[in-house]
């Protein structure tokens, strides 16, 4: 009771800061009195409702009076006129709350959302249709549910592989005219040193995709990650790097981090993802130191490289 009430409560909130402008509820506020008046001073829990709240707002209600009267002319009914009410048609109610209800739907508001991407139109549909044949709890899970899905799909696309010029002091923003035109990289310097670097989340939903291709380089005698883009890191990312970085070792091939982000650090120790890798001195803070010992193995003999 109490989770439905505080869901319902906040619900009807949110309804209200989206119809008005400038003005903002506080949930942890709103919560707090919620569970201090029942429990305390011996109140019966009860809820905000959407179509009362938006009926309010549409008057130009914008004060606690607005409550206080409604509570109050509620009270003078139940006291002074209920067998009066009790005598109006359902039908006539029933046109009451579905004019009320038009009113609160914002129509624009609908069709962008149906606009804008498939992602949002598949939750607003679906938490429509659970709305009215099961419960509004029940669609409010399901349409977070299916939100979460589609964000999740969403950050899996946002992660990315890029092969960029192995040029140390080049900003990120021009690596890819660089790499376009083939400016500042000979050739025979690329084959035999590739830098890639890793943009966005590396976590669970897009490492899977993002890094096994690197497996598959060809004609490279040392590999370099730039990690510094990494915005996030979880363990099945990092155990995916540590596979990669094995199956780069045992096909011989030299692989050098740089710019791991300090947050990762936990995260990469954990899994031992490349434990080897810190024991060699393979791990730098910038590209350009990176770039400085991968031509000195470039240049010498590369040492092999444990399995």
């Amino acid at each position: 009771m109490a989770a439905l009430a505080g869901l319902e409560s906040l619900l009807s909130a949110t309804v209200a800061d989206g119809m008005t402008a400038g003005r903002r509820h506080d949930p942890d506020r709103e919560l707090f009195g919620q569970g201090l008046a029942a429990p305390v001073f011996g109140g019966i829990p009860a809820t905000a409702a959407i179509a009362r709240t938006a009926v309010n707002v549409r008057a130009g209600a914008g004060s606690k009076l607005a409550a206080l009267s409604h509570a109050v002319v509620l009270g003078m009914v139940v006291l002074a006129a209920a067998p009066l009410v009790g005598r109006i048609p359902l039908a006539a109610l029933a046109g009451v709350l579905l004019a009320t209800t038009v009113r609160m739907v914002q129509a624009g508001t609908l069709w962008a959302l149906a606009r804008a991407t498939r992602g949002d139109a598949v939750v607003l549909v679906l938490t429509f249709a659970v709305t009215v044949l099961v419960d509004l709890v029940v669609a409010v899970a399901v349409g977070v549910g299916v939100a979460v899905v589609v964000a999740l799909r969403a950050v899996a696309g946002a992660a990315r592989l890029e092969r960029v010029p192995a040029v140390a002091g080049v900003d990120d923003a021009v690596d890819g005219e660089l790499m376009a035109s083939g400016g500042g990289v000979d050739g025979e310097r690329v084959a035999a040193e590739v830098v890639y670097r890793v943009d966005g989340p590396l976590v669970f939903a897009g490492a899977h995709d993002v890094l096994p291709p690197l497996v598959e380089v060809a004609h490279a005698r040392v590999v370099i990650l730039r990690m510094s883009r990494v915005s996030t890191l979880d363990v099945t990312g990092a155990q995916v790097l540590g596979e990669v970085v094995a199956a780069l070792g045992r096909r011989g091939v030299v692989v050098l981090l740089s710019g791991v982000v300090p947050g990762h650090d936990r995260v990469l120790d954990a899994v031992g993802a490349v434990d080897r890798l810190r024991r060699e001195g393979l791990v730098f803070a910038d590209v350009g130191a990176a770039l400085a010992r991968a031509r000195v193995l470039v240049g010498g003999r590369v040492p092999a490289v444990e399995a």
